[in-house]
């Protein structure tokens, strides 16, 4: 069984570097412009759903440093280091629904988890997601059509088109790289915005 501890973000995060800052500083660039957009004002909060040790949230801070953010890890390690400082609670993707929460957020994360997580455990995470985004979601998904460098080990390798079916499914519409728009917002977009 694959285990998320302080090793595994040593390897993937730090010696690795799979995800260098400068990369994910551009993704939160992308996510914050686009669900800015469409909101017409800045984001005010914040879902990240398998957020790690809170990468995204460095950026976000620097960004807007009043968002409200809220981070969910399976990780054991990453609620025990860094939960109290960053606002990250234990659950996983498929979690979600159990959690009950009631507040909205303007941004929702998914980034590098979906290509690990099981069919059903996706539509189960992905219908909370979508009750639950205000705004934009930022669902990033490796697929099998991409050539592929970093953690392999439990990688489920679906076409890029199951994902953009099931995320249509759950009622999301595509507006950008990895980026769809949340309900709330779609009767405002004109057909020229969504891809």
């Amino acid at each position: 069984m694959k285990r998320y501890d302080r090793a595994y973000f040593d390897k993937w995060y730090r010696d690795e570097r799979v995800n260098a800052p400068a990369e994910v500083r551009r993704k939160v660039v992308l996510a914050v412009g686009v669900a800015e957009y469409f909101l017409q004002r800045s984001i005010r909060s914040v879902l990240d759903v398998g957020c790690g040790e809170g990468q995204w949230l460095l950026h976000l801070r620097a960004m807007r440093p009043r968002v409200r953010y809220l981070g969910l890890d399976s990780s054991s390690y990453v609620v025990r280091q860094f939960g109290k400082a960053r606002n990250i609670r234990r659950a996983s993707f498929g979690e979600l629904p159990s959690l009950h929460l009631t507040q909205k957020f303007d941004l929702v994360i998914c980034s590098d988890v979906l290509h690990y997580v099981e069919e059903a455990e996706i539509r189960d995470g992905l219908r909370e997601i979508v009750r639950l985004c205000d705004g934009i979601a930022f669902l990033e998904a490796l697929t099998k059509e991409d050539d592929i460098i970093g953690d392999l080990d439990g990688l489920i390798s679906r076409p890029a088109a199951w994902y953009r079916k099931t995320f249509e499914r759950a009622g999301l519409v595509h507006i950008a790289p990895y980026t769809w728009l949340g309900k709330a917002l779609q009767p405002i977009a004109s057909s020229l915005e969504t891809v």
